[in-house]
């Protein structure tokens, strides 16, 4: 029974894809260090146009028992990541707890998430702290975390469509609802009682564009390096702003530079 990694790879026919498999050979090359199981979902269960994605990966017990995987603990990682060749096992850090990594990225973005969701979704629950808000890009559960599953599925399955009207139609003092998915399993962890053990932050390091490491040409003024590479050990390549080197770039020369140098 082993440790399992859980990667959504779903090509949508929009090109967002393309990139991905430098984040999936890189957590395979972890996956033989540790002695772990990569498993890449690239088959959604349901219409993703009328089922998000973000919100099928909440299936990941199903999915994986349906293909007779026996596993222990399971981490549910985005595609938009590579792991660095050095990172530690974390599945030794979770005391077999839900784990996750503080969302440290844009606190304004945070804030209005939690504020909107929480005040046209979930009124009756406590708002999350910026400071325990958890990036749902690197999940960490077990069997023991199934019923909780359960609950999420359930959750959306019932809301799906008041989720979109939320999210495409309303505003939270004026401005958009950011988050959805995130946002809803922030609340959902609180409104079930459920323990988050949160892991440092160099296991899903995020945002790098606003923590001035991506080096983009005429606007940085620093060497063109991946001066990030020592900052951490999965490197989350999320909101970067339309340029020259987005994301793809960015996961191709991060592979390259770990894997093939």
């Amino acid at each position: 029974m082993k440790n399992v990694v859980f990667i959504p790879n779903i090509n949508l026919g929009n090109s967002r894809s393309e990139p991905y498999h430098y984040s999936v050979k890189s957590w395979k090359n972890w996956c033989e260090k540790n002695d772990c199981e990569l498993v890449e979902w690239t088959e959604p269960i349901m219409d993703p146009n009328k089922f998000p994605i973000i919100y099928q990966r909440e299936w990941v017990f199903d999915i994986i028992e349906y293909n007779d995987i026996d596993y222990d603990q399971v981490l549910i990682v985005d595609a938009d990541t590579i792991v660095h060749p050095d990172c530690p096992n974390f599945f030794q850090m979770t005391n077999h707890e839900y784990s996750a990594v503080v969302n440290n990225g844009c606190f304004e973005w945070v804030t209005r998430s939690i504020n909107g969701w929480g005040s046209l979704m979930f009124p009756e629950i406590k708002k999350p702290k910026v400071w325990e808000y958890f990036n749902t890009g690197f999940v960490v559960a077990n069997k023991i975390h199934k019923p909780f599953f359960k609950l999420i599925q359930d959750f959306y399955t019932k809301n799906v469509d008041r989720l979109f009207e939320i999210r495409n139609q309303e505003k939270f003092e004026g401005l958009a609802l950011p988050g959805v998915g995130q946002t809803c399993i922030n609340y959902l962890v609180k409104k079930h009682n459920v323990k988050v053990n949160l892991l440092p932050e160099r296991f899903n390091l995020t945002d790098l564009f606003r923590k001035n490491m991506l080096h983009i040409p005429g606007n940085s003024w620093w060497k063109d390096e991946l001066i990030f590479k020592n900052s951490g050990y999965v490197f989350h390549f999320n909101a970067i702003p339309q340029n020259e080197r987005h994301v793809g770039y960015w996961m191709e020369r991060t592979y390259k530079e770990f894997y093939e140098l």
